[in-house]
């Protein structure tokens, strides 16, 4: 290939309310305030030397604007423009300066409408791994990966590991051998981009990685203490997919944040996926319990690069009657 996706590395969210926001992010789950304007609020991990990896912007309702990854080198970018236009599909140049602490970016609405962009050049800030005194929340350490309800999971699936190098870790598929959801990387770790079946383009989550097994515990008992309980959907648990600690949140627009730990590495180039029956109760959690019915019904609709307009949402190709069956 004549690029070099590195990692998903960041996302943008429309909310309605930048102070709400501030205090469910900030003051409750510990993220890092980089910079913050009259109408968007730059967040990182306490890992992270980029300027960001989450974008809250102010908007007259909930959406999802873009989904980013990080490539090796600003020529990267020509080279996914020339594919994803001899695909027949959009793509629109951002040009530096364009977004706050961002090089140039490119843009474009990839084979199942997801808004997806990729650049090279984010300014650099302190790396705050060792402020301890600043931990706090969840102790947020980086974005994970993303998760993506698409209308045809085989098509995405092919499509990412055929034109843009990505690698499956694992996957779900039913007794005729159906693709229901794939978990594919570009880092080594189990996923960057994971695609469930379901109703979309849309996305489902973002997950953000925490040190260890016990900051989704005190996350909890914050979350609880700041009366955010009810923003609480699912777990904490284990999930037998990927094999992570979870907690998943809902924020005050109804966006939905996984906080993350504890998968394993996907180096080995010669390892292929891990398969998941279809009826396998372990998959979505490992100790059983299952997931309520708003965390498969439930996702963030996603913007048309040009038009800014919601991506009209199609019904899945694979239909059962209760989908309980992706994590």
């Amino acid at each position: 290939m004549d690029f070099h996706i590195i990692r998903v590395a960041r996302t943008v969210l429309n909310v309605t309310d930048l102070d709400r926001s501030r205090k469910f992010y900030i003051d409750a789950l510990g993220f890092i305030e980089t910079k913050s304007t009259d109408t968007h609020i730059y967040l990182r991990g306490l890992e992270e030397i980029h300027h960001h990896s989450l974008v809250l912007q102010k908007a007259q309702s909930p959406s999802v604007e873009v989904i980013s990854y990080k490539v090796a080198n600003d020529k990267d970018l020509n080279a996914l423009e020339h594919l994803f236009s001899s695909k027949g599909l959009k793509t629109k140049w951002m040009d530096k300066g364009s977004q706050h602490a961002m090089g140039r970016a490119l843009r474009t609405q990839d084979v199942s409408g997801l808004p997806i962009e990729f650049f090279h050049e984010m300014n650099q800030v302190e790396r705050l791994l060792q402020r301890y005194d600043l931990y706090k929340g969840s102790r947020v350490q980086r974005i994970d990966h993303v998760n993506c309800a698409v209308p045809n999971v085989q098509k995405a699936h092919d499509f990412y590991c055929q034109e843009l190098g990505f690698s499956c870790s694992e996957d779900t598929v039913d007794e005729d051998g159906m693709l229901w959801a794939s978990w594919l990387h570009r880092k080594h770790s189990v996923h960057d981009q994971a695609f469930m079946n379901g109703v979309g383009p849309r996305l489902h989550h973002i997950g953000f990685w925490l040190p260890d097994p016990l900051a989704l515990i005190h996350a909890c008992d914050v979350l609880a203490s700041l009366d955010y309980a009810q923003s609480i959907e699912r777990g904490p648990g284990r999930h037998g997919l990927s094999n992570a600690f979870f907690l998943y949140l809902r924020d005050p627009d109804g966006h939905r944040i996984e906080l993350y730990n504890g998968d394993y590495l996907t180096c080995d180039p010669d390892v292929g996926p891990l398969h998941w029956q279809l009826d396998d109760p372990r998959r979505q959690t490992f100790w059983g319990a299952k997931a309520p019915d708003c965390w498969f019904d439930e996702a963030s609709d996603v913007l048309d690069i040009h038009t800014g307009e919601i991506c009209q949402a199609e019904e899945p190709l694979l239909k059962k009657k209760k989908p309980e069956f992706i994590i």
